[in-house]
Parts: structure tokens; sequence; C-alpha cells
């Protein structure tokens, strides 16, 4: 029988697309499974503030009545403000490894595009930049984290035959920490505290963590506007990620730096990891997925290294440093042995230079793709 494509409009379409991966990835040693009501949520115009902004259609691949694959398109109207270009985006794709189900996916997306006035098209990626980015090419034998993502090999052959071209990659590293704090390491951190008035703020419970939760997130706004498809969060999309996401923080992993006016100017957000937990939750927290998650954040022998930002201003005179400093003792005294940094896109080496007095290995590549129409 010939593959048919269903475009998903209705609620119980939705939690079929959602449930496909874990069909797909079913007993992979190496995909870490997100939760289904997270996910769900973001496909709804109705839960999600990116549709404010956003156009998205997803749509299904049905042979013989079962699901073969998926994908979703996006227009992000601010981005596309941004970049002066209109250029669509692809996302949350997932296929069997039959090229005829890759192309009619990618050709009703295209076409989608077309009809919205695109000349072209680039992903994956998703509704923002916290949401679903890149292609992983690299690093296939290693689990990864909750703010990453694994796919099959065979992927990027399919985007190549497809006439995708690499656009943008982000790397990956993994952190050896050390077992204590490097004495060197402290001094330089007090010198730059010292110079400019500096303060540093750690927490032990979220109620603290309390105020400093919008302050955040404008530092992050600023300090990622300028990067690779990102735009300015409007206020609406960061009460919402707020929302989902601070949660589930361990705020003795969460450190900001107040200026001598008291004024937010750094932060860094790291998170116990939570990869082998969210395997065993199975993309659900209940009856027993909140348990498996609540052990990986008391007990953590790993830590993922979630979001960095630094005010605008502020960028070149260290900040990183000192907030790398109070995160170490505080995974030195749980004794966190490894670090798992978020992609890095590759020409900011800036970021990358900081891996570099570590022991590290830069073990994962993730790509965003660009096609012409």
């Amino acid at each position: 029988m010939s593959i048919k494509i269903v475009e998903v409009q209705n609620q119980n379409q939705r939690k079929i697309f959602v449930n496909f991966p874990f069909t797909l990835y079913k007993g992979h040693k190496f995909w870490v499974p997100p939760f289904k009501a997270g996910e769900l949520e973001l496909l709804m115009p109705e839960k999600n503030p990116a549709f404010d902004f956003c156009k998205a259609k997803f749509w299904l691949a049905y042979e013989n009545g079962s699901v073969v694959g998926r994908i979703g398109a996006i227009v992000n109207n601010l981005c596309i403000e941004k970049q002066c270009e209109k250029i669509g985006r692809i996302t949350r794709m997932e296929f069997v490894d039959r090229y005829e189900v890759s192309e009619l996916l990618f050709s009703t997306a295209e076409k989608w595009l077309q009809e919205e006035g695109m000349i072209g098209v680039a992903g994956p990626l998703g509704f923002s930049n916290l949401d679903h980015a890149g292609l992983l090419i690299e690093g296939h034998e290693w689990l990864p984290s909750m703010a990453s993502d694994y796919h099959f090999a065979y992927y990027e052959n399919h985007f190549e035959r497809l006439a995708y071209k690499k656009e943008i990659d982000w790397l990956e590293f993994r952190i050896s920490l050390p077992k204590n704090t490097p004495e060197k390491a402290g001094r330089i951190a007090d010198l730059i505290k010292k110079r400019y008035g500096l303060q540093t703020v750690n927490f032990t419970t979220k109620k603290e963590l309390e105020p400093y939760k919008e302050k955040i997130f404008k530092v992050f706004n600023d300090a990622f506007a300028d990067l690779f498809g990102t735009f300015k969060l409007p206020e609406k999309l960061i009460r919402f990620y707020i929302s989902k996401y601070f949660p589930i923080l361990n705020p003795r992993y969460v450190k900001i730096i107040l200026n001598k006016d008291d004024k937010l100017v750094g932060f860094i957000i790291a998170l116990p990891s939570l990869s082998k937990a969210l395997q065993k939750a199975k993309g659900k927290l209940l009856p027993f997925g909140w348990w498996h998650l609540r052990k990986a954040l008391k007990h953590p022998t790993e830590m993922d290294l979630m979001l960095t930002g630094i005010d605008y201003d502020c960028q070149k005179l260290g900040f990183v440093s000192i907030l790398m400093n109070e995160l170490l003792k505080t995974a030195n005294s749980d004794g966190v042995q490894f670090a798992e940094t978020t992609g890095m896109l590759e020409n900011n080496h800036v970021a990358i230079q900081l891996w570099k007095s570590f022991d590290h290995i830069q073990h994962k590549r993730k790509r965003c793709y660009r096609k012409l129409f």
C-alpha cells in the first residue's frame, strides 16, 4: 500500500504525533524520552504562546494503518523580521529509514512553507532557541542531556539526499570536573569580583530563587538575541518557559552575579543529569516518573550545564569564570564528576574557549541545514 500523509488537526492526532518516537526508538539505550504532556502542550495553540507570532502545521505519514514518520513546519515571524529573510523551519521530524517516507514528509512541509511565502527552509529548529534544535550527526554513542535530542544516524543521509546543505553546527562537550576547586580559579574569581564590585548569590530553596526568575530571563534575552536562530522572547513566552522549567530546577545549581547596584549581570543554570531518570519515567510523571526525577536531583554524579548568560556590556570581563567557580563548589560537595554542556554554536569561540581549561572532550555535534526553494 502507498504512504499516506495526514495533517494533524485534533488532540487525538497530536497524541499520536507525540507518541510516535516512543515506538520508533523503543528499547534504544541512548534515546531520552521527553515528557509527553510537555511535548503535547507545545503543539497546542491555546497552550503555547509561540503561536502568537508563529504559524505551524504538523503531519503524520501512515502505511498499512501504522505511523512511519512525522514532521512539522513553522513560520516564525519574529525570527523572519530579525533576519529580514523569509526562511521557514522544519521541526520534530522522525521517520523510518526509507527514502520514500522522508521525501513525502519533507515535500509536504516544504510545499506548505512555499504557500506561506517562504523562499527556503532551515532546520531542524523549533519555536524558539529553548525548543528542539539541530540534527545529531556525531555522538550517537552518548546519552543526550535533557536539553538535547537524539536522532538515528541515518537521518543525515536523508537530509543530504533531499538537497539540504549545512548552515551551522552546534558543539557539545563532556567535562571531567576536578575533585577540588582549583586555587588559581578561586583567586581569579575573587580578583574579578573585587575589581568590579560584584557579589555572587547562591540558593538553597526555590523561594529564595523566586525574585530573580524574570531578571534571569531578561539577561538571557539580551545575551542570546544576536546568535543564530534566536530572537528576543516576548514576555508571555518568557512566563511560559518559567512555568515549564523552573519547577524542576535544583536551586543549589543556580548561581547569579549582582553588580554594585544590585543589578543581575550574570547567571548559570545547571541541573543534576536527568537523562537516565527520564528513560525510567518513560515519558510520564505518574505513577513513578516523579520518584525517578526526585532521586536523580538528590543524588547526582553528573550535571547538565543548561544555560549561561552574561549582561551584554559585561561579556568580555571574565564573569563566567566566577559563575563556574561557584558551581564547581556545589558540584564538588555533591560528588559530581562530569558535566555535559548544551549545544554551543561552532563560531562562538569565546564560549568554547572556556572549556579549554578543563579536562574535556567534544563528543557531540548537531547540525542545522538550509534549503532554498
